[in-house]
């Protein structure tokens, strides 16, 4: 059998990585951006300086071939579901048994005159790094629009070169369609205060100005402020890829329409990661989920599909982490912007106003829904592990430690949030000193109980 990927990102990566694991099919991939599968969430460190983008490859140039997976450059023209297929510029007709699509997102961009002007780009392909690259050595000035991650590593990326950044956000607060207010406050502060950055709250771009060779100079706010720049990052958010479906007969909603086996309405067609629509989400979850974590976790499930064993895709816990500027941040998890009323809340905040811990429980159950950590880590399969089995707010707050990463290098705050719970419900918890991996280890045999 022979199976094509369309993408060779996180999720086409994985499933021809997974696919080989447990087949001998004729693997071959198709990318328009770049011949290797590269990390997409580095792009920013090799503007910063910190890697080279070789430095992004998690494998060896060599490695593809030895796993018998063939790459091929090129742009996909046309699909031609009845008689499988493809057209690839520069190679003519591809013919597939089963064809995975792996297209990622693409930047929104909403019409803005002046929008095509030279210097107006999202940063999600390779190519958009090095746009970005060539732009900035005559930068003086540039402007974000959108207040999403892309947009905070970018404006980090601009502040590692000194470049003065003005960020143009439409919502109150930074990202509060997703941080509550306390933790969107908190971002706030970060990169205005420390980071020196023009957060313009409540704001929107409504236009673009162009000089007399096409190269943005300024751009018109809602307000209607005038803010000269030489360069304008879009990252108002993504959409999914589809735009190689437009005329076929598979089913698109926003995304391509998949079932729990991550197939699309021809059934010798699957989609995965940013580009795929769950027909049927899990509740609490979005039928879109344009995270890296996301494409990696669906590679696997794909590959016994489309090798033959049916296995549902089952979305589990939410994750997700990103970082602004020096915060890390951590979400395991149900966490929503406002607190629902059949939620309770402990939240704990450092006096320096830079970290925090917040864990969200049902009030009828008591049971833990979600983590939400600003410059704390946690254990990941820790927390998971409290969510998916129902554990007591008790029980996590007893055994809080167990999620604690090394304290040799990373500080300690249980003690401090067990001190907020008491004094907010009048319970006192004692604290179980136990920590580090031989903690994670009793957890999972179930020694430590829920």
């Amino acid at each position: 059998m022979k199976i094509v990927i369309i993408g060779n990102g996180i999720a086409g990566s994985s499933a021809a990585r997974h696919i080989r694991k447990i087949s001998n099919h004729e693997i071959v991939m198709i990318s328009e951006e770049t011949d290797y599968f590269f990390s997409r969430t580095a792009l920013m460190y090799v503007y910063m300086g910190h890697m080279k983008f070789e430095h992004t490859q998690p494998y060896e140039n060599d490695f593809w071939e030895k796993n018998r997976i063939s790459l091929i450059q090129g742009k996909v023209t046309a699909l031609n579901t009845g008689n499988r297929t493809l057209e690839v510029t520069g190679h003519g007709e591809i013919q597939y048994d089963r064809l995975v699509i792996a297209t990622g997102s693409k930047p929104n961009f909403f019409g803005w005159k002046g929008q095509e002007s030279k210097g107006v780009q999202g940063l999600y392909f390779r190519q958009d790094l090095e746009s970005m690259e060539a732009f900035s050595a005559d930068t003086r000035n540039a402007v974000i629009v959108g207040g999403g991650l892309i947009g905070i590593e970018m404006a980090e990326m601009f502040h590692s070169r000194h470049i003065p950044v003005t960020f143009l956000v439409r919502e109150k607060s930074f990202w509060n369609i997703v941080l509550p207010e306390e933790e969107s406050q908190m971002v706030n502060r970060h990169i205005r205060l420390q980071k020196g950055v023009n957060l313009m709250l409540e704001n929107e771009l409504k236009e673009i100005i162009p000089d007399e060779n096409g190269r943005v100079k300024a751009i018109v706010t809602g307000k209607g402020e005038t803010i000269v720049c030489q360069f304008v990052g879009i990252t108002a958010g993504v959409h999914p890829n589809t735009e190689l479906l437009k005329g076929s007969d598979i089913e698109v909603n926003r995304g391509i329409l998949v079932n729990e086996f991550l197939q699309t309405n021809i059934p010798e067609i699957y989609a995965i990661g940013d580009c795929a629509e769950l027909r049927n989400p899990a509740a609490h979850r979005r039928p879109v989920e344009a995270v890296w974590y996301t494409g990696k976790l669906m590679a696997p499930i794909l590959a016994k599909n489309i090798c033959g064993e049916s296995v549902p895709y089952i979305q589990g816990v939410w994750f997700n982490s990103a970082k602004f500027f020096e915060i890390e941040y951590q979400v395991y998890g149900e966490i929503n912007p406002t607190l629902k009323p059949e939620e309770d809340i402990i939240y704990w905040e450092h006096p320096k106003g830079d970290k925090s811990i917040r864990i969200v429980w049902d009030k009828s159950t008591q049971n833990v829904k979600g983590f939400n950590l600003m410059g704390i880590r946690y254990r990941q399969e820790v927390c998971e592990k409290w969510i998916a089995s129902g554990t007591s707010i008790l029980s996590v707050l007893e055994n809080l430690g167990t999620a604690n990463f090394d304290p040799e290098f990373f500080d300690e705050y249980e003690s401090e949030l067990l001190k907020k719970y008491e004094s907010q419900t009048g319970i006192k918890v004692h604290l179980k000193r136990k920590r580090g991996l031989d903690s994670v280890k009793a957890l999972f045999s179930g020694k430590i109980v829920k």
